[in-house]
């Protein structure tokens, strides 16, 4: 039943949060079925007990059991979880890490073998997921040892504001010294290639923040500025990516500037992450940049909180999806305007003929 719509895989996330409250109001829009076809990995039972808590009656999930198999105008399902799972609404549980797992497991191995075409992941909890099998602090890290060669951004996107980091899910404590030259030139260069990818940014300007208060005001708090990313900007200038800085975090974010740059490129995770979850938390998207494949997510957690409650926001996770779709789409017309690229002649080595067609000398004095 494959059709040439795009094969949207969605993982449930942790089973004790609200991945499934937001999964079912985003795709209870029978309109996503005309951009998509939703294929989730996850757990029926799990599925059906989410359902009855939310008392939700006009929704379900079709069962398949391949991603080939998935119906175009249907929400698919795909069972990864041992029937014996338990939910536990609001619990960090080892279960619940395991059932996060084998869901992602599998919608990243269908991903490689092309069964599906794009990753939208439901929220983990980063604690209760770490096995032999995943020992990393996110899924960013996880999916660029799948996918990547180390060369992977989070980057943080709404219609507003773009945001992405040099240094991850690390912590504070060991920011300043890994940071790096090398470092940032390449979140740059991955940066300024996704803006012009996948985003179709043709001459992207990006503002690289300072590390230090005041971007160190000139050597006297700190010296990063001046050691590392002053000369790491100069370096990514030269290799003609417009990046201009660096800013002090909260004047710029504080300022009317942010209009005037397409991207930033802040140092750590809350320096870029705060500001941004501030302005545009609603609505803002985990994408990771650099990878051949496209997988976004909600900009927040499991919220196990209020799992269950029904007052759950889907509006992050239905716009994760509307920029997987988006970026996936961008990427193939970028690769279709790529693959035939306009010819260059050496006009040495034409035909004779095309003198035949030049003006002679006497026209040329009548022209």
């Amino acid at each position: 039943m494959r059709t040439d719509k795009i094969r949207l895989g969605i993982t449930h996330g942790d089973i004790n949060g609200i991945g499934y409250e937001i999964i079912f109001k985003a795709l209870s829009d029978i309109r996503m079925f005309d951009m998509c076809t939703p294929i989730v990995y996850g757990s029926s039972k799990v599925a059906a007990y989410h359902r009855k808590t939310l008392n939700i009656s006009n929704f379900s999930l079709n069962n398949i059991k391949t991603a080939d198999e998935a119906h175009p105008k249907r929400a698919n399902i795909i069972n990864c979880v041992d029937d014996s799972v338990r939910v536990e609404l609001g619990k960090a549980t080892k279960m619940g890490g395991e059932a996060a797992f084998s869901a992602l497991s599998k919608a990243v191995s269908d991903l490689k073998e092309n069964k599906i075409d794009v990753l939208v992941t439901a929220p983990i909890h980063k604690k209760t997921i770490q096995s032999e099998d995943f020992n990393f602090p996110g899924h960013t890290e996880y999916l660029e040892a799948e996918f990547g060669d180390g060369n992977s951004l989070m980057l943080l996107v709404s219609d507003v504001l773009k945001v992405g980091v040099v240094t991850g899910h690390i912590p504070l404590n060991d920011v300043s010294r890994s940071i790096t030259k090398e470092k940032i030139v390449n979140k740059l260069k991955v940066l300024n290639k996704s803006l012009r990818e996948d985003f179709t940014i043709r001459k992207p300007r990006i503002a690289v923040l300072g590390l230090n208060p005041h971007a160190g005001d000139k050597g006297l708090i700190g010296k990063e500025e001046q050691d590392i990313i002053i000369p790491a900007i100069e370096e990514a200038k030269n290799k003609g990516i417009m990046a201009l800085g660096p800013y002090p975090a909260d004047g710029l974010f504080g300022s009317n500037n942010l209009s005037k740059f397409d991207a930033i490129l802040a140092m750590y995770h809350d320096q870029g992450l705060i500001p941004f979850k501030t302005i545009s938390f609603s609505s803002g998207v985990n994408f990771t940049a650099g990878l051949p494949i496209v997988r976004t997510s909600p900009d927040h957690g499991t919220a196990f909180e209020i799992a269950g409650q029904g007052t759950a926001d889907e509006e992050s996770f239905r716009q994760a999806v509307y920029y997987a779709i988006d970026i996936f789409r961008n990427r193939k017309s970028n690769k279709e305007i790529s693959k035939d690229p306009l010819k260059s002649y050496d006009i040495s080595k034409m035909d004779d003929k095309l003198d035949d067609r030049l003006p002679k000398e006497e026209e040329k004095e009548q022209l």
